[in-house]
């Protein structure tokens, strides 16, 4: 159901932590000249800044690759076919990481270029990486700039857009709130546009189909803005315990007038991110093999830690790092389950030592623990 509440302050804000942003390439691109909307993108990266400056989390889904490089390249407006599209994004992308550079080096910040296909998302151990990289980015202070990898991905494995995609890197990095930047702001009762007694719903609780009837048929007027793809991402987001924001990203410094209360249509989650992650694993998921454990370890598991090497004392099964397996005790009982950080042929090698041998054993450095907390659910507590 939805309802009308008051918006300004809201303590989901206030909570959020790790927040991504998408920008769209209407609200970055100039449609006439082809070119970056230099005061805007600069009123964006002091948003990013403050946020920083604040101890927040912000990462970047950015549009804009292809409308810059069909400018360069003279294309026309319009459709472009696939090799069109692909081409434009490999010219324009270089002057939007360059872009983007610029303003958070003015700034005192570093950017990072992130580019994702589909696959990156979906398949686990890519999954895994795109989510470590992100993650070492962010503990280094630098601001990941993703975009979709449009010069390779195929018509079969593209996203297709933004929106989607992220609502999925929301998801893998476990975000507190995901904000779409858009051309309105927020999800309105019918097309504002046609219909003057529409009104914009401030809150979302859960998607129903009332709420996906609001965002129209794949052909009218209100989903060319993209308004249905808005609500698939709100369904990605909030199953993963990220909340979602659509409001205008018309205005200068839009991520500073959330905080002051512009208007906007809040997506909630039923709960937070690692709350969901662990749900996640703990009924989706097949397991691919069982580790089990010893007493001391299972006493460390249920204290909140995280299974270390030295607890382990015997593996079944032909899992791969990221693999969901059982951990078990000795006598047979399922503790829970949990993503190993480790293939079979790793794990049979620490199996047991202590986490400062790891590095010695396997000749790089890796994980500390077989399986984190995070990464982990437990059948009690």
């Amino acid at each position: 159901m939805a309802a009308d509440t008051a918006n300004a302050a809201r303590p989901e804000w206030q909570r959020s932590r790790r927040i991504v942003i998408k920008i769209g390439s209407a609200l970055l691109v100039d449609r006439a000249s082809g070119r970056l909307k230099a005061t805007w993108l600069n009123s964006i990266a002091d948003d990013i800044a403050g946020l920083a400056a604040a101890g927040r989390e912000g990462i970047l889904v950015s549009s804009g690759a292809i409308a810059l490089g069909r400018h360069v390249m003279g294309l026309p407006r319009g459709p472009l076919e696939l090799e069109q599209s692909q081409a434009a994004a490999a010219v324009g992308q270089i002057s939007l990481a360059s872009a983007w550079q610029d303003v958070f080096r003015a700034r005192g910040l570093t950017a990072a270029q992130v580019l994702l296909t589909l696959g990156d998302t979906e398949e686990r151990r890519r999954y895994l990486n795109a989510r470590r990289t992100m993650d070492t980015l962010i503990a280094h202070g630098a601001i990941p700039v993703v975009n979709e990898n449009d010069t390779v991905a195929t018509a079969e494995i593209r996203y297709g857009d933004n929106d989607r995609l992220s609502a999925r890197v929301a998801s893998m990095m476990s975000a507190d709130c995901l904000v779409l930047l858009s051309d309105i702001d927020g999800l309105y009762t019918a097309p504002p546009a046609q219909d003057p007694s529409a009104r914009r719903l401030d809150v979302v609780a859960a998607i129903t189909p009332e709420i996906e009837a609001m965002a129209g048929d794949a052909g009218s007027e209100l989903s060319k803005g993209g308004m249905v793809t808005k609500i698939a991402a709100a369904r990605i987001a909030i199953g993963s315990g990220c909340h979602m924001i659509i409001t205008s990203g018309k205005v200068l410094h839009p991520v500073q007038a959330i905080a002051a209360g512009a208007p906007c249509t809040w997506f909630l989650a039923p709960s937070d991110p690692v709350t969901a992650r662990k749900r996640w694993i703990a009924g989706n998921l097949e397991p691919k093999g069982v580790v089990e454990i010893d007493a001391g370890a299972e006493k460390a598991l249920m204290s909140g830690k995280s299974l270390l090497p030295a607890g382990v004392r015997r593996l079944e099964g032909g899992f791969e790092r990221g693999d969901a397996v059982l951990i078990r005790s000795l006598d047979g009982r399922e503790i829970g389950r949990g993503l190993v950080a480790y293939g079979r042929g790793d794990a049979e090698l620490i199996l047991g030592k202590k986490s400062s041998e790891i590095a010695g054993i396997l000749g790089h450095d890796g994980r500390s623990e077989l399986i984190h907390r995070d990464d982990m659910a437990l059948a009690r507590g």
